[in-house]
């Protein structure tokens, strides 16, 4: 588990033939869970301050493609803080940025969502994008809209998005399992033994 609040910013140096290397200073042994760029994937090898991923093609039919500067964040450890929301680092699809605008003290950007994402947003809900844990600060029928304040500016790779660039999307799970509840068949009621 991911809580979204990125711990720096690693470059991709290779993906070759589904295996990922990416450049960081993140410390993480083989078999630990590291989300790059919101994507969930597990430490098969680090040296040199590099940390190498095998990436499947479920991964890869979710995502976009793994390239430059990308956000990094190690999984969750008993005892850290729970700041930004529950990120399963289970990217749900891609988001294309449909406008990138100045706002006061930040951006306002905007992300255009398939319908299969976009019904599980909601104005003040959580979301996920590039892994980085955002609050939706508007949203109609074609998308949705963040506020970027300079901390996240700065210290994620948010900053370089422009109008036409994807985005990875993980929309609240917990959205997820209340639809799922709401749409199930109900269970058979136990009789009395």
């Amino acid at each position: 588990m991911f809580t979204g609040l990125v711990r720096e910013v690693g470059e991709v140096v290779s993906f070759d033939d589904g295996r990922l290397v990416v450049e960081c200073g993140t410390a993480a042994e083989l078999g630990d869970s590291v989300a790059i760029a919101g994507v969930c994937l597990t430490v098969v090898d680090n040296a040199d301050g590099r940390l190498a991923f095998d990436v499947v093609p479920e991964t890869l039919a979710r995502t976009k493609p793994f390239a430059g500067r990308v956000n990094v964040e190690p999984a969750l450890r008993a005892g850290d803080p729970l700041g930004g929301h529950q990120v399963q680092g289970h990217v749900d699809g891609v988001g294309c940025v449909t406008s990138v605008k100045p706002a006061e003290l930040g951006r306002r950007i905007r992300v255009g969502l398939p319908d299969e994402l976009l019904r599980y947003c909601a104005e003040k809900g959580s979301i996920s994008v590039d892994g980085v844990s955002l609050t939706v600060a508007a949203l109609d029928e074609a998308g949705i809209e963040v506020a970027l304040i300079p901390h996240t500016l700065a210290e994620t790779t948010l900053s370089e998005l422009e109008p036409g660039g994807l985005v990875n999307i993980e929309v609240d799970v917990l959205a997820k399992y209340a639809e799922r509840l709401v749409s199930s068949p109900q269970a058979p009621e136990r009789q009395p033994s």
